[in-house]
């Protein structure tokens, strides 16, 4: 005779079979949501549906309008893509997961595509979805699954693998078909039922899917030509280097070869800066440089190393930070939660930043703002007047707002934007989201240079990432040009500073699991230490040590 348990679901108090699924129990659920249930929270942990149910428990359900539980629904949508892929076009041809691209992920294909063909994959991912293939977790040996994979022609999962330490390890089976994903999984693909495929050329194309800065509806896709170009471009150099994947990178360290590796990845970034210093010193007419980009994405340091570049061309650079035009603390807008709002375009004193540029840039004398964080007021101290040779760099992440500077003349104006794009995945089929890397940059920073522990990090994330959505990506086109700042073999060293922070948020804190993700993710890499790394590299930013203080 089976046992009855009591669990709670968001309070409310139900008496169960002991041994039912979490699947079966977020069935009485359903119409609570507006989308299919993805993921459970079983006393702040978050659980796969296909797990059982043994005790006494609080049980909380997520659709895909939770942000832990999106990433679980885009990974099972990245499954299904690759599954029925090799289902259409048999197993000759492969996908390979690259980038996100506005909204949506770019997967390439390695057999040419036609809008025809990629027209019969999402029909047939359609058909799978109503068919419900269950989605199964299998634990196996790491031995077994690493000769699985290498037997499969699959040579990357295989070598991932062999960086792991673990006796066993899950991989997840849809079908016939195994594969190893880095994440928790959906438990059958009726849940996976909102998706798009958008043709971009015979090479790849675009997965649309809900996402949490849409209400949860599928974005129209916008195509980003500067940002993607880049995005290839930095592909392109990691494919010519040997360096798509972990393992490859792994692979590096274990050779010795990553002092090489990062006098390399230096020069490139150099190299680029050096490039667009050159261009700006040959025009006659720019008086004004606009850097932007999200949250730790290298500001500081591009800003100030461009400054010694345009040195080196015989111009004369003064540096503004738009942070020290905020408007008085006590006039600094709120957000829906009480808080103060610093991401939004009303934080800053337009009216004066406006006046204040207009005047330099006529030959005026002007005193100079400067942002007291302690105090939220502003203190004028610094006088300032451009000469001839003199030209500005203004850097904030509202540079690129149409309504900045706009009666100033475009010939007069070169806008820059900076993003930390992640070159390297963790193999073909899981990719490192950018926001992570950033978001790891930002920790190590805020807890090294700022005095924030990383729960503190954690909890302004949110809103950090919301006001990105709302205030500089939307403006990313405006820019003249796109600079990655992210450099191919960081994740080995920031694993060195972020792990030990990570391992400080406890498991009763709301941010556990993103600390738990963030760590499996470090583990995937052997650590390096940073004494290869130059004073003037932009991870110095965050590490500690820069040249630029």
């Amino acid at each position: 005779m089976l046992e009855n348990i009591k669990v709670y679901v968001d309070e409310k108090e139900e008496i169960i079979k002991k041994g039912i699924t979490l699947l079966e129990l977020s069935k009485m659920y359903d119409n609570m949501f507006l989308h299919k249930i993805i993921i459970a929270k079983v006393d702040g942990e978050y659980h796969e549906l296909n797990d059982p149910i043994n005790k006494t428990c609080h049980i909380e359900f997520f659709d895909l309008t939770d942000s832990f539980a999106n990433r679980v629904y885009l990974n099972g949508l990245v499954y299904l893509t690759n599954y029925c892929f090799k289902e259409v076009f048999g197993t000759k041809g492969y996908l390979n997961t690259k980038h996100s691209a506005d909204k949506g992920l770019y997967i390439e294909s390695s057999i040419k595509l036609t809008r025809e063909m990629l027209q019969i994959l999402e029909d047939k991912m359609q058909e799978i979805v109503k068919d419900n293939l269950k989605i199964h977790k299998v634990t196996i040996l790491r031995d077994d699954a690493i000769n699985y994979f290498n037997e499969t022609g699959d040579v990357k999962k295989a070598g991932l693998l062999e960086f792991m330490t673990n006796t066993y390890v899950n991989l997840y089976r849809m079908g016939n078909s195994y594969n190893y994903m880095f994440s928790l999984m959906p438990s059958e693909t009726s849940s996976l039922n909102e998706f798009k495929l958008t043709y971009l050329n015979e090479d790849g194309f675009i997965l649309r899917y809900p996402t949490i800065y849409n209400n949860g509806e599928i974005p129209r896709y916008k195509h980003h030509a500067k940002l993607f170009e880049v995005f290839n471009d930095s592909k392109k150099w990691s494919k010519l280097m040997n360096l798509e994947t972990s393992v490859d990178l792994n692979r590096k360290i274990v050779d010795g070869k990553i002092g090489d590796l990062i006098k390399i990845n230096e020069a490139l970034y150099t190299n680029k800066l050096m490039e667009v210093a050159k261009n700006i010193s040959c025009s006659k007419k720019i008086k004004v440089i606009l850097l932007s980009g999200p949250s730790s994405s290298g500001k500081t340091t591009t800003t100030k190393k461009l400054a010694m570049y345009l040195s080196s061309f015989g111009l004369k650079p003064k540096v503004i930070s738009m942070d020290d035009f905020f408007v008085e603390r006590e006039d600094t807008p709120k957000n829906e939660e009480g808080q103060y709002d610093f991401e939004c375009l009303e934080a800053i004193d337009h009216e004066l930043f406006n006046k204040t540029m207009d005047k330099l840039l006529k030959g005026e004398e002007v005193l100079m703002p400067m942002f007291n964080f302690v105090t939220g007021k502003k203190e004028f101290k610094d006088k300032m007047k451009l000469e001839k040779e003199d030209i500005l760099l203004i850097e904030g992440i509202h540079c690129l707002n149409p309504t900045i500077l706009e009666n100033i003349d475009s010939s007069k104006k070169y806008k820059i934007y900076l993003s930390a794009l992640t070159e390297i995945n963790i193999d073909e089929d899981n990719r490192i989201s950018t926001t992570d890397n950033r978001l790891i940059r930002r920790m190590i920073r805020d807890y090294y240079t700022r005095g924030y522990a990383p729960i503190d990090t954690l909890e302004v994330w949110k809103n950090v990432r919301l006001g990105e959505e709302k205030y500089i990506f939307p403006n990313q086109d405006e820019a003249d040009i796109t600079i990655n700042t992210g450099l191919v073999y960081e994740f080995p060293v920031l694993k060195v500073y972020a792990q030990p922070l990570l391992y400080t948020i406890k498991k009763n804190s709301p941010y556990y699991e993103d600390a738990k993700r963030l760590i499996r993710l470090l583990e995937i890499f052997l650590p390096v230490p940073s004494e290869h790394i130059p004073n003037d590299s932009i991870l110095r930013e965050f590490i500690g040590g820069s040249y630029f203080k």
